[in-house]
């Protein structure tokens, strides 16, 4: 598995582009995105569990019930939520982009993300939607990447090369998600693209199975957006046999796609509304997996635990705390916590009680950018990963002016 430049443009056969057509006020942001494949692909999605959805993620279910879709627009500044003719714009994003990209119109996928409650207008994005095709290219993945941030900072964005059948394969993608982000899906937008063979309805199997492990177990905030969702186009032109079964071919796709997903993961959480540090809960020994996630998602979703970290204060009784309250079946007696970070490692805990640890080494660990809580259970072999991010004072102010 090796990590190329690319994103969704890394897979043979898809171009990318992103434009400012006026839904943000500011002309030097990126508002319109565009993943268009040459060919149709197989398409699979997951999808917010909030009962509050964005209008586009209703269009986008309807459009993909047969498993194909070849072009993704997406508009940033609006979320088009809770608008009375949210699911109207949302089928006439779709219609404007299938008349200049002729392809058609149930096999666009739609999506927003930005404020919700907000009217969306259609106009900006009709008369942007032209330029957005004319700028389409196979380098066109950062300008698609921009138009789809909100509060981000970062471009968020991986690729990898891998082979099956003897044929070279590539799969990328690109997130937005700072803020609003908690396990079930999150104000997260993912797009993946690959040029692998593969059916869609192994694809989605791919994709539920995937997710369980890495959105489902990244927390900011808390809040479960309206928004989000998670899209794998595959257009197989990479040319191997298809993949319509479970077997050794189908392991190694799964594998690309939990490369490109974990690192989509922790670029998520690093980049986490304000935050100064990403988190990175490892549960070891627990007695089964669904325990190891408990434990890993509550410990990474403590507020009072994102506050020590931001102050690089090593108080692990907060960690002790979640757990407690967590509602997994652990014994706290057998519990040890360290930290770790690349200035070394230290144990806080051992047996569900406190050891003599050097404060100031702890600060030192602490200090760092990528901060490693390690909870040990001492009660089995299953082990999880919860990813997240510290609390800072700059939360609050992105938040209380984030409409305005």
């Amino acid at each position: 598995m090796k990590l190329i430049k690319g994103g969704v443009c890394a897979a043979q056969g898809f171009s990318a582009s992103g434009i400012h057509c006026g839904i943000r006020k500011s002309r030097t942001k990126r508002d319109l995105g565009l993943v268009y494949s040459s060919v149709p692909a197989s398409a699979a999605a997951v999808y917010t569990t909030n009962l509050v959805k964005g209008a586009p993620l209703y269009v986008t279910k309807e459009h993909l019930k047969d498993g194909v879709a070849q072009a993704i627009i997406c508009n940033s500044g609006n979320a088009n939520t809770c608008n009375a003719n949210g699911i109207e714009i949302a089928n006439e994003m779709a219609k404007e982009l299938s008349k200049k990209l002729n392809v058609k119109e149930n096999d666009v996928v739609v999506a927003s993300t930005g404020v919700i409650g907000l009217p969306l207008s259609i106009e900006p994005i009709a008369q942007g939607i032209p330029t957005l095709v004319s700028e389409l290219s196979t380098t066109g993945n950062d300008n698609a990447s921009e138009a789809i941030m909100t509060t981000d900072t970062i471009s968020k964005q991986v690729a990898v090369e891998f082979e099956i059948g003897g044929k070279t394969c590539k799969l990328g993608g690109m997130a937005k998600g700072s803020g609003m982000i908690h396990p079930n899906m999150a104000t997260m937008l993912v797009f993946i693209t690959s040029d692998v063979n593969i059916s869609s309805q192994m694809l989605q199997k791919a994709l539920k199975s995937d997710i369980q492990d890495t959105f489902n177990m990244l927390s900011i905030d808390g809040d479960t957006s309206t928004n989000d969702m998670v899209v794998v186009l595959a257009n197989g032109l990479a040319g191997n046999e298809c993949i319509d079964k479970d077997n050794d071919d189908f392991k190694t796709f799964m594998k690309a796609l939990n490369t490109v997903t974990v690192q989509l993961c922790r670029e998520i959480a690093g980049d986490g509304e304000g935050a100064t540090k990403l988190l990175e809960c490892k549960v070891y020994n627990a007695y089964n997996i669904p325990t190891a996630k408990i434990v890993a998602k509550s410990v990474i979703c403590s507020s009072l635990l994102k506050a020590a970290m931001f102050g690089a204060d090593a108080n692990w009784g907060r960690v002790l705390c979640a757990i407690g309250y967590s509602g997994a079946n652990v014994d706290i007696n057998k519990i040890d916590v360290s930290f770790k970070s690349k200035k070394g490692e230290i144990q806080v805990c051992k047996n569900g009680a406190g050891v003599a640890f050097d404060e100031d080494i702890a600060k030192q660990i602490l200090l760092e950018d990528e901060i490693e809580i390690l909870v040990d259970l001492n009660d089995g072999d299953a082990f999880s990963t919860a990813w997240g991010c510290d609390l800072t004072y700059d939360y609050v102010k992105i938040n209380g002016d984030y409409r305005t």
